[in-house]
């Protein structure tokens, strides 16, 4: 199997070094705890102990290092455990992808205390540059979103926050709207009411209530109802 892109991922074991060629992004997303697909992962279903000069690790250096021969076995311990290199584009690029994820997350679950709304992505874009926040390729989101919020939070008044959300659905759209709202947050009560109305209660990250409003909108034609009932 022959890919375009590919870097060296690598690690020490037994006194020995064994490498392998990996996808860059497939690599990472396994770091970070995601399912990929191994053969997809994998260029070229070798294990080396100095791919670039082309030097396959033998077998029995394998069975001492890992307890298998298994290709794929092998690989998913190496990117996990070892060191992926990446060229400097490479890098550059995945950081910046991974910061647009950061502030993402931190548009969706944070607010302004002072006035209950969401930060724009570039006035948090422009806190981490203050605050001079760097951005790990190999680690993921959520716990650098966090990072990043407390680093911030000395710039810029921020707050981590839920928003708790009362959704009526009119009858005609009560049974697609339960699935779509679901996925958003997560549903507290929900009730059918006579004429067949459906009135949920929703908690939501508080960054996400305008993305909630407009999805009912939208589902309803309009004629649904929100009403956030707090958010803390």
């Amino acid at each position: 199997m022959v890919k375009r892109e590919y870097v060296i991922a690598r690690i020490e074991r037994a006194g020995q070094r064994f490498e392998i060629l990996v996808n860059p992004e497939l690599a990472l997303k396994l770091r970070e705890g995601e399912r990929v697909n191994l053969r997809d992962l994998l260029v070229g279903d070798i294990v080396y102990r100095d791919a670039r000069r082309g030097l396959k690790a033998s077998e029995d250096s394998l069975l001492k290092a890992f307890k298998t021969t298994d290709i794929y076995k092998i690989a998913e311990m190496i990117v996990k455990h070892g060191e992926i290199q990446l060229t400097a584009e490479q890098r550059r690029k995945i950081i910046e992808s991974k910061k647009r994820q950061i502030i993402a997350f931190i548009v969706r679950n944070c607010i302004d205390p002072r006035t209950g709304a969401p930060h724009t992505p570039a006035r948090i874009e422009k806190a981490m540059e203050e605050a001079r926040v760097g951005v790990d390729p190999f680690k993921d989101v959520e716990s650098q979103a966090l990072e990043v919020i407390k680093a911030i939070s000395r710039i810029l008044p921020i707050k981590v926050a839920k928003a708790y959300i009362e959704v009526r659905i009119p009858p005609a759209y009560s049974g697609r709207a339960y699935q779509a709202l679901a996925g958003m947050g997560t549903i507290k009560k929900s009730r059918w009411l006579s004429d067949g109305s459906l009135v949920m209660e929703i908690e939501i990250p508080a960054g996400m209530r305008q993305e909630l409003i407009d999805r009912v909108n939208k589902l309803t034609k309009g004629e649904g109802v929100v009403k956030i009932l707090y958010q803390r």
